[in-house]
């Protein structure tokens, strides 16, 4: 999005009307958005982005600058690309993916209270400080390591921020990132509650309407200071629990920790080298995005596998908002094929040797859906003869559903010779049983 917006003060505007737009949505209690997204599209979603992760980051993990992206190590000469390689952040990278693939098939080691990553990133750090003891082409580069800024004093601190530019709230690129960051974290979010409740050992429900109304919130402020928006994390949430955090306050405590990391330790987070961070996140792209992944949503059919692949296909070659609607309409096309080609009951049951009644059973819930189904069903009834249109199970009935109903009685039934009777039909519906 700051590339699309062009300058960071752009984008911050974009973060503080996202803040509103998750605020609103929050009082409208639109915290069940999720529950209305396919699990298809939401994993094909969840896949794209381990698989964008893994593309941006690897040219890290192998001591190259971020701006070659994987796409350029196979277009350019392989000789080329080993002259730009930083030796010194390739071995920190490289070591860093290995342990951390080994670490996640240790069994003993799964459920340790100490966090790989922790220990990958402090590898990184002794790895800044030793490699250039032992050979000075060793060091890794300034440009591959984390850039904090050093702060002295509160005035630095105060020109340090970074505000948003308000004279650009005319321009209708501003409010689609605005869009696109508040349902993307927001999504994100609903996703990660519901996921962290499932891992909570108390089985308390989170309030979804309050996460977003609280992140609505968090991202007017970042985006008033200079901060990147803020969504939940699965990995941190997961931490957090396994750890025996319990309340809210270990989540405020998480956030002073960073402020005081940030304000007392800048240096030292200074020593830790990109290509170790990179890994990290290589590793979790990776659990997000790898085959098994793919296969299980092969297994499951091809209704469930087409609109996976479609969301995940879209959203790597466009952006995750198209992803996503790209994803919804392939969907809907499915439900909407499923609802066709679905039969309703109909029975023929014989009278005596010259009459036959067709009896039609409508299902519990009658939408706009079925209508061509019905259509079909009733203009299949021989003429001259009878119906029975039984509605006894039916709680839900379209108005279009009615409608075509009282068409066929007064409209079509006559030039037919067909006798039209309905069967436990409620008052509500408003068609005379």
């Amino acid at each position: 999005q700051i590339a699309v917006l062009g300058s960071f003060e752009a984008f911050l505007l974009a973060v503080f009307l996202a803040g509103i737009f998750q605020v609103v949505m929050g009082i409208c209690r639109l915290g069940i958005i999720a529950e209305f997204i396919p699990s298809s599209v939401i994993k094909g979603l969840l896949a794209a982005i381990g698989v964008i992760i893994i593309i941006k980051q690897i040219p890290f993990v192998f001591g190259l600058s971020g701006k070659m992206d994987i796409h350029q190590l196979f277009i350019h000469d392989f000789s080329v690309i080993l002259l730009k390689i930083n030796s010194g952040a390739a071995i920190t990278g490289i070591v860093s993916l290995i342990f951390l693939e080994v670490w996640g098939h240790i069994k003993s080691l799964k459920h340790s209270l100490i966090p790989p990553q922790l220990l990958v990133v402090l590898f990184g750090i002794g790895m800044y400080l030793l490699l250039p003891m032992l050979s000075p082409t060793l060091l890794i580069h300034p440009d591959l390591m984390v850039q904090v800024p050093v702060i002295d004093d509160m005035q630095e601190f105060k020109s340090s921020l970074t505000f948003p530019d308000f004279s650009l709230l005319g321009l209708h690129t501003i409010y689609v990132s605005a869009i696109t960051i508040a349902l993307v974290a927001s999504l994100e979010t609903m996703l990660n509650l519901e996921a962290v409740d499932k891992l909570d050992p108390r089985k308390r429900i989170s309030p979804p309407n309050q996460e977003l109304m609280a992140q609505g919130v968090g991202n007017i402020a970042c985006g008033l200071i200079g901060g990147l928006p803020v969504t939940s994390v699965i990995v941190r949430s997961s931490v957090n629990l396994q750890a025996g955090g319990r309340t809210k306050l270990s989540a405020i405590l998480h956030g002073i920790l960073i402020l005081v990391s940030l304000l007392t330790i800048p240096q030292w987070l200074n020593y830790i080298p990109l290509s170790c961070l990179a890994a990290i996140l290589v590793a979790t792209g990776y659990k997000l995005a790898n085959p098994q992944v793919i296969i299980a949503n092969m297994k499951k059919g091809f209704v469930q596998f087409i609109p996976f692949a479609v969301t995940l296909v879209t959203i790597v070659a466009t952006d995750l908002l198209i992803g996503v609607l790209v994803g919804l309409g392939v969907s809907i096309f499915f439900i909407l094929y499923r609802n066709l080609s679905i039969p309703l009951d109909v029975r023929i049951i014989q009278q005596d040797e010259d009459e036959t009644v067709t009896k039609i059973f409508l299902p519990n819930q009658v939408s706009f859906l079925n209508r061509a189904v019905l259509v079909k069903a009733l203009h299949k009834v021989p003429r001259g003869s009878q119906v029975v249109i039984d509605a006894s199970s039916t709680y839900y009935m379209d108005p279009d559903i009615i409608e075509l109903i009282r068409d066929f009685q007064v409209e079509t039934d006559p030039p037919y010779d067909v006798h039209v009777t309905l069967q436990g039909f409620r008052n509500k519906f408003g068609l005379k049983d």
